[in-house]
C-alpha cells in the first residue's frame, strides 16, 4: 500500500509539472497558500463531482457552500502541506490533502482509492498476459498429443499375409523395427516370429514328405 501511495503521489507531481505552465498558471507556477486557496474555490464553484465533493469535506471538516466563500478564506493554513508539496519541499502524508492535490491539478484516477483500484486492475491484466501464452502452449502440447493417438488408432488394418510365408515374416520384422518398440512388444514379437518359423518349417517337410 505504501508503494502505490507513493506512485499516486509521483504521479500527482508529473501533472503539476505539465499544469503549471497551463490554464492555471498565475496559481500554479509560483505556488502559495493563498494562491492555491483562491484556486480550490474557483475550481469547485465549476460543478465538483461527488467523490471532490468528498475531499473537500474530508480536508476542511465543512461542505461546500458558495456562500461561505468569506469563511473559506481562514482555511489558507490547510494549503501548506500542499504548497510544498507542489514546491519539493516536503512529503506529505496527510492523505486528504494529497487527493486535494489531485483535484487542483485535475489528476485522474482520483481519489487515491480509485487509484489503487485502477493499479490493482492493471496488475491482474498484466498476471493475466504473463501466464496467458504458457497455459495456450501447453493446451497446443495436448492437442498434439490427442491428434497423435487418434492417428494411430485410425491407422488401417493390414490385410492377411498372402504369398511365400518367409519373405512375408522379412517383411513384418522390418516394418516392426522401424516403429516403436517397448519390451513387452519385443517379447511377443519373438515368440510370434519363433511359431511362424517353425510352422513354415513343418510346412515345408510335410510338402516333402507327400512329393516323395
Amino acid at each position: 500500500m505504501n508503494k502505490t501511495l507513493e506512485e499516486y503521489k509521483k504521479a500527482i507531481k508529473i501533472k503539476y509539472e505539465i499544469e503549471k505552465e497551463g490554464e492555471y498558471f498565475d496559481f500554479l507556477y509560483s505556488p502559495s497558500r493563498g494562491k492555491l486557496r483562491d484556486l480550490c474555490w474557483l475550481i469547485f464553484e465549476n460543478n465538483p463531482t461527488r467523490d471532490d465533493l468528498n475531499i473537500f469535506r474530508n480536508l476542511f471538516c465543512l461542505d461546500f457552500d458558495y456562500t461561505q466563500k468569506n469563511k473559506f478564506k481562514d482555511q489558507k493554513d490547510k494549503f501548506r502541506p500542499i504548497e510544498t508539496f507542489f514546491k519539493g519541499e516536503t512529503d506529505p502524508s496527510n492523505i486528504d490533502a494529497i487527493n486535494l492535490a489531485a483535484v487542483m491539478v485535475d489528476f485522474q484516477p482520483r481519489p487515491f482509492k480509485k487509484f489503487v483500484e485502477k493499479c490493482r486492475s492493471i496488475e491482474a491484466k498484466e498476471n493475466e498476459f504473463a501466464v496467458g501464452p504458457i497455459e495456450e502452449a501447453e493446451l497446443k502440447n495436448e492437442i498434439i498429443e490427442k491428434e497423435s493417438l487418434v492417428n494411430e488408432n485410425k491407422e488401417p488394418k493390414e490385410s492377411p499375409v498372402k504369398g511365400n510365408p518367409l519373405l512375408n515374416l522379412k517383411d513384418i520384422f522390418s516394418k516392426t523395427i522401424n516403429q516403436k518398440i517397448y519390451p513387452e512388444k519385443v517379447i511377443t514379437i519373438a515368440v510370434g516370429a519363433v511359431a511362424v518359423v517353425s510352422s513354415v518349417c513343418l510346412y515345408f517337410v510335410q510338402k516333402k514328405g507327400q512329393e516323395e
